[in-house]
């Protein structure tokens, strides 16, 4: 991104546990962590506007000053990939081969800031593993047997590994709650629907998350010190975190749909591990939704970002689009919508032919409404505002259009 004059403010972020807007704690460096993809459907709009969100705040972090240490994982082994590519007769690492490069051709083209570090859980299946044994030996995680559907039809499958929650509670600074503040019962709704297994028995907690997954007939598995299998979902981004940033960072960042379980348990994961908490703050980003719900790839309403670029929409609208709506807004996506993106694109380009050297203060009036809360629609209603009045746009506000809301005009 282009270098502007002086210093941005510093960021304030809602803050989900808290339930306030807050000052983005850095210390020496700002280190992120945002929550990836699982590649078998990359990349719809709900995704594009998760990580458009941090990519703000990545700007303006960067704008003020601050050196970014940003981690992103990517699921690549797991059971939607795996049930996807047995659907389709594909091979999975082939499947999330294709996709991943999919998913960053499409963050490519709409000027995403790419993160330091982008890591896979196969690459990280050693220290995966060894942290499940680590659990294991300081008496966080437990066995339970496979029995019926849970074996995969093998009558001597080997058991698999789950996080004591109860034992988390009473030996980390970790407590059930704290991120996401949901009561028992929501938690368990939520779990039965999101990768949970909350009825399986021989679980000492219903919401006990796995750890570790003893190998099934036909699916992918590592030899490891807890056995032959592969991880479970939430210790992955504890893990890929912690090599890379130090606890407690400045900001967890990822979809609503993530608050319970996947922010809350891995979390639990992590105080286990480091016997810290492992973020200052936990940030989410609204649903997108199509045709009047979520976009989901188990309902298939999907709108692509590659499907738009190759239908011939400029990339640069389809951000403008999504920025003209709050981070944390639920929202539908329409063609309506996407219309006034492109339009908005045209009046900008337009404007932006008349720049001259003059400075007009629109740089400090940008960095004032991205730093209260990311207000993306603010600023674009600031541009907008500008080219209504008929005001000729200094070189410098182009700079800051570009640096601050990735819109080269």
């Amino acid at each position: 991104m282009p270098r502007l004059p002086g210093r941005g403010g510093h960021p304030h972020v809602f803050d989900t546990p808290s339930g306030e807007v807050r000052p983005v704690v850095v210390d020496e460096v700002a280190q992120l962590y945002v929550c990836g993809i699982t590649p078998y459907d990359a990349t719809h709009l709900g995704h594009a506007a998760t990580y458009l969100a941090y990519d703000t705040l990545n700007r303006v972090l960067r704008d003020a000053g601050h050196r970014v240490d940003y981690v992103q994982n990517v699921t690549d082994v797991d059971d939607p990939l795996l049930e996807r590519a047995k659907a389709t007769g594909t091979d999975w690492r082939d499947l999330a081969e294709s996709q991943i490069e999919l998913y960053r051709s499409d963050m490519e083209a709409l000027r995403i800031i790419p993160p330091e570090h982008y890591v896979g859980v196969v690459e990280s299946i050693a220290a995966i593993a060894a942290a499940c044994q680590r659990l294991l030996d300081e008496g966080f995680a437990y066995w339970v047997e496979a029995t019926g559907d849970d074996s995969g039809g093998a009558p001597d499958a080997a058991p698999d590994l789950y996080f004591d929650l109860a034992a988390a509670e009473d030996l980390t600074p970790w407590h059930l709650g704290q991120e996401s503040g949901l009561d028992r019962a929501t938690m368990l709704v939520l779990s039965a629907e999101r990768g949970g297994d909350p009825g399986r028995p021989g679980k000492r907690d219903p919401l006990d998350p796995l750890l570790w997954r003893a190998e099934r007939s036909g699916e992918p598995a590592w030899d490891s010190p807890v056995g032959r299998g592969r991880p479970g979902w939430h210790v992955e981004c504890s893990v890929i975190g912690a090599q890379h940033l130090d606890s407690p960072i400045a900001l967890n960042g990822g979809g609503s749909d993530l608050v319970f379980p996947h922010h809350e348990l891995s979390a639990a994961h992590s105080a286990a591990l480091t016997g810290r908490d492992w973020s200052h703050s936990y940030s989410h980003a609204g649903m997108v939704a199509l045709d009047g719900e979520k976009m989901s790839k188990s309902k298939g309403n999907l709108e692509f970002v590659s499907r738009l670029v190759a239908d011939g929409v400029d990339p640069r609208a389809i951000r403008l689009t999504l920025l003209a709506h709050h981070y944390r807004a639920d929202w539908e996506w329409t063609d309506g919508d996407l219309t006034a993106g492109v339009e908005r694109l045209s009046r900008w380009v337009s404007w932006a032919t008349s720049a001259t050297g003059a400075d007009d203060r629109v740089l400090e009036l940008l960095r004032d409404r991205l730093s209260d809360d990311l207000d993306t629609p603010g600023a674009l209603a600031l541009i907008d505002s500008k080219i209504a009045s008929g005001s000729t746009p200094s070189t410098g506000t182009i700079a800051a259009i570009d640096a601050l809301l990735g819109i080269r005009l």
